[in-house]
C-alpha cells in the first residue's frame, strides 16, 4: 500500500511543511513550524518524513509535537511507512518516542507484516524486539511468514521461525507458506521451510499441493527439493503432479517426475499426452520406457 499525496486538506503553510518534510529540508521545517501558524500535531507532516533521510528531520517533527501514533484513513501510521521503506534508524527513533506496533491498516497490515513483505530484516529485528507479534495476520489470514515466503525473503523467514512463527499456518483459502513459495519458485525458501517442519503435502482448499503447483509452473529446482521429502504425487481430486507438468508443457519437469516415479501406469500417462497433444513430451516418455524395457530384456535374455 503506497502513500497518497493527493488527499491533503491543509492550509498553504501546512502544505509547505508537508513538502519540506518529504524533501528532508530541516531548516525550512523549523522555520515553518516556528511561525506558529501550522497545526503541529498533524500526521501529514511526519508520514512523508519517514520516506526520507536524514532521521533528524523526523526527530524535529516529533519534538515539535507531531503525534507519531495518529492514523491516516487507511489505518497506516508513521511506524508502518518507516517499516515499509526499510528505514531502521527512523523505526528505532519512533520507538524511543512511544510508537505502538498494535495499529493496523484496513486490510489488517501492521508494521511487522509490511517489513516482512518487503524483506527488511533489520527492521523486522527491531520490531520484534519492541513487542511486534510474529503472529500478525492480514484480513485474509496471511501471516508474516506467509508474506515473507511469497516474496522469497529467506533471512526474514529464518528470523520469524526463530521467533516462534507457525510454519504451517495457512491463509483463509488454505494456502500454506510452503505452497506459496513453491508456486513462486523460491527454492531456498522451500528448503528452509521443509527443514523446519513444513508439511510436504501442503495443499489448498482446491486440492492442489505444493508439488502439483511447482510441476505446473515448471519449477524443477522446487520439485527436486520437495521430492527429497517423499511427498504424495497425487491430489485429493485425483490429479497428479505429472498431470500438472504435462498441462504446463515443460518437458524437463515431466522427465524429472518420471524418473522419480518410473513404475507408474503407462496407459494413463499416454492418454494424458494425447489429450494435450504435447509430442515433445511424448518423445520423453517413449525414450524412458524403451530404455527400461530394453534393460529388462537384456537382463533376461543376455
Amino acid at each position: 500500500m503506497l502513500i497518497s499525496f493527493n488527499d491533503m486538506k491543509e492550509t498553504p503553510l501546512a502544505n509547505a511543511v508537508f513538502w519540506a518534510a518529504r524533501k528532508g529540508n530541516l531548516a525550512l521545517i523549523q522555520q515553518l513550524l516556528n511561525s506558529g501558524r501550522v497545526q503541529r500535531r498533524s500526521t501529514s507532516f511526519l508520514l512523508p518524513a519517514c520516506f526520507t533521510v536524514p532521521v533528524i528531520c523526523v526527530q524535529e517533527l516529533i519534538m515539535q509535537g507531531a503525534d507519531i501514533n495518529l492514523q491516516r484513513e487507511t489505518g497506516s501510521t508513521t511506524l508502518f511507512f518507516a517499516s515499509q521503506q526499510g528505514h531502521n534508524d527512523i523505526v528505532k527513533l519512533l520507538f524511543e518516542f512511544g510508537a505502538s506496533t498494535e495499529f493496523r491498516t484496513k486490510d489488517g497490515g501492521t508494521a511487522l507484516s509490511v517489513a516482512c513483505q518487503y524483506g527488511h530484516s533489520s527492521v523486522v529485528e527491531t520490531l520484534l524486539k519492541n513487542g511486534a507479534s510474529v503472529h500478525d495476520q492480514l484480513c485474509d489470514g496471511a501471516t508474516t511468514l506467509f508474506l515473507a515466503s511469497q516474496e522469497g525473503h529467506v533471512t526474514v523467514i529464518r528470523q520469524l521461525l526463530s521467533s516462534g512463527a507457525k510454519v504451517n499456518q495457512p491463509r483463509e483459502d488454505g494456502t500454506a507458506p510452503l505452497w506459496m513459495a513453491s508456486q513462486m519458485g523460491h527454492s531456498e525458501v522451500v528448503k528452509v521451510l521443509l527443514l523446519r517442519g513444513a508439511g510436504r503435502d501442503a495443499d489448498r482448499k482446491d486440492g492442489s499441493t505444493a508439488l502439483f503447483k511447482a510441476a505446473h509452473k515448471g519449477h524443477c529446482n522446487i520439485i527436486e527439493e520437495l521430492l527429497r521429502f517423499s511427498p504424495s504425487q497425487g491430489t485429493a481430486n485425483g490429479s497428479t503432479a505429472l498431470h500438472a507438468a504435462v498441462m504446463g508443457g515443460n518437458p524437463k519437469t515431466v522427465q524429472l517426475l518420471l524418473k522419480a516415479n518410473a513404475n507408474s501406469a503407462l496407459p494413463d500417462k499416454m492418454s494424458l499426452i494425447i489429450t494435450y497433444s504435447f509430442t515433445h513430451i511424448l518423445s520423453i516418455y517413449l525414450s524412458i520406457y524403451l530404455s527400461i524395457y530394453l534393460s529388462i530384456y537384456l537382463l533376461i535374455y543376455c
